[in-house]
């Protein structure tokens, strides 16, 4: 079986609506709290090796617009990104899921991407 690990957190709607479908299609994944235990740049690094940074940093969230005109401007260069998103989790975009070997399976929620990714499980 495959270990999945969901990234997000747990008050997100976006978390909320992909948890209830895994658990619902019997998916078995463990959920990884941005807010309890943080992120590490180097996972940071594995993702933006998958996925471009306009896709991982989340713009269009709350936590992204709250941040000064210098944090967004550090945010638009990778290693001022990482800094922001090890700071301010909420700012990466959720869920993220990847496999037990670190590849990205998805970022984000609907229901058809679940659907096709998993097979209706």
């Amino acid at each position: 079986m495959v270990t999945m690990i969901m990234y997000g957190i747990p008050n997100c709607n976006s978390v909320k609506k992909a948890r209830v479908w895994l658990e619902h299609h019997n998916v078995e994944y463990t959920f990884h709290d941005y807010k309890k235990l943080g992120i590490s740049s180097e996972k940071i690094e594995a993702w933006l090796g998958q996925i471009p940074l306009e896709r991982l940093l989340n713009k269009a969230g709350m936590t992204y617009r709250n941040l000064n005109s210098i944090e967004k401007e550090s945010a638009s260069e990778k290693n001022g990104a990482i800094a922001i998103m090890i700071e301010k989790p909420s700012v990466i975009k959720r869920p993220l899921i990847e496999d037990e070997s670190g590849k990205v399976m998805c970022l984000g929620f609907s229901d058809e991407l679940y659907e096709d990714l998993f097979n209706g499980k």
